[in-house]
């Protein structure tokens, strides 16, 4: 009693107005404020919540425009992505068409026209609109592409619903895609097989469309569930998956030496066809960042094809088999 309290200092006095500016934190790892309005260089915010599609946070959980363009490995991906509904097509096609059939070669014409008028207007209707340039974010880490397992919980009873396209378009613009290439391969291909399948039963012509409506279902999950493990995969997955059907193919089908190549042509397509996926994978996984070293790696493409047909003849079972019973 009797003591008087200080007056508050200039530099507390100060300070009061500045706590009071303090927004509440915006919690989660993708939730952001979207600005209401610009006033010069002052941003009005709107409340914590979700950012709108198109855009993504920053540093500061400011919802900002995506503005950037793919760079080389995105459309690397983009284009792995429209290769496998293509791939499928083609390997049904020729798995239901038979030997005898005349109808393989259009059918597989049919197929890639589909599959690249689809990419081109799935480019033309991202924004922007009508171009073929697309606006995209930067994909900085694999959480990106799985905002909805980072709503946060701040009281552990209501949940902030911040699931956004983090990295758009790279997700949907897969779908879209996809959407495309079955509404055109209902419109051209039935029309096509029935009347130029004339080698098939009226039961076999249209299996590969049906297996078509099988795949595409099944890609679509893939892209929803695995496509952030697959932007990362997508390399290794094209090398590995080369390297075993050329394997696989080239056993199947009895191949020795390299006149078998030559006098069949369809087995030089398959081959060439394989040495591109090959190429493709190796291009994906160095970017080719830097020429000097990355284009040497291009003359590996055909190792695996020549060192199994220098050494089919010296594993093949029968051979095997005979030597062995010759050594009893």
């Amino acid at each position: 009693p009797g003591l008087a309290l200080p007056a508050p200092s200039s530099n507390a006095a100060r300070a009061l107005p500045a706590a009071v500016d303090i927004q509440p934190a915006c919690l989660g790892l993708y939730c952001g404020r979207t600005v209401l309005s610009v006033n010069g260089s002052v941003e009005t915010y709107g409340d914590c919540g979700v950012c709108p599609r198109g855009q993504r946070t920053d540093d500061n959980k400011i919802c900002r425009e995506c503005v950037g363009s793919p760079d080389r490995y995105d459309w690397l991906y983009l284009g792995f992505m429209a290769m496998l509904p293509l791939v499928l097509h083609w390997f049904f096609i020729e798995w239901y068409s038979g030997k005898k059939s005349s109808s393989a070669v259009l059918q597989h014409l049919t197929a890639l026209l589909e599959c690249g008028v689809a990419a081109v207007v799935t480019l033309l209707v991202s924004d922007p609109v009508g171009s073929l340039h697309v606006r995209s974010c930067r994909v900085k880490k694999l959480s990106d592409w799985y905002t909805m397992l980072y709503n946060p919980s701040p009281d552990y009873i209501t949940t902030v619903h911040c699931t956004h396209e983090a990295v758009y378009p790279l997700y949907t613009i897969v779908f879209i895609y996809y959407a495309f290439c079955l509404v055109l391969m209902m419109l051209l291909r039935p029309l096509l097989v029935k009347k130029i399948a004339c080698g098939l039963g009226r039961s076999d012509r249209f299996k590969s469309i049906y297996a078509a409506l099988y795949f595409f279902p099944i890609l679509t999950v893939l892209q929803a569930v695995g496509g952030g493990l697959l932007y990362y995969a997508f390399p290794y997955i094209i090398l590995v998956l080369s390297l075993v059907t050329l394997a696989v193919y080239m056993s199947a089908s009895e191949v020795e030496f390299f006149k078998d190549l030559l006098v069949r042509k369809k087995r030089l397509v398959v081959l060439f066809s394989h040495w591109l996926l090959h190429a493709y994978g190796i291009i994906s996984i160095s970017k080719l960042d830097k020429l000097e070293q990355d284009l040497p790696l291009l003359a590996l493409v055909p190792a695996p094809a020549l060192f199994y047909l220098m050494t089919a003849k010296y594993t093949e079972p029968s051979r095997i088999l005979s030597e062995g019973g010759n050594g009893h």
